[in-house]
């Protein structure tokens, strides 16, 4: 019986060891699109312009960072968008 028992778990562990390292990845996540945030906010905050900062405390977080990656955004990809938002939708 004692080596049943034995047989039993060792084809379970490698199963629940699986299993836990998914639910630790699932957890992990959120945790590090968090860390990715506060990266973006930190580099906002050392780079941004007066203007942004002013935007940052009126308009909150959303709207100061939309700014800011616009105006680090080149300007090859801004002047696309600009003409696409001017030409006309049939």
């Amino acid at each position: 019986m004692t080596a049943d028992m034995v047989g039993f778990l060792v084809l379970l562990f490698p199963l629940v060891l699986l299993v836990f390292v998914l639910l630790m990845e699932r957890v992990e996540q959120p945790m590090s699109r968090g860390a990715s945030a506060e990266r973006e906010i930190e580099h906002f905050l050392d780079d941004a312009s007066p203007e942004e900062l002013n935007t940052f405390v009126r308009e909150g977080t959303e709207s100061a960072l939309s700014r800011f990656r616009h105006r680090l955004r080149p300007r090859r990809l801004r002047r696309n968008h600009a003409v696409a938002a001017e030409s006309p939708r049939s």
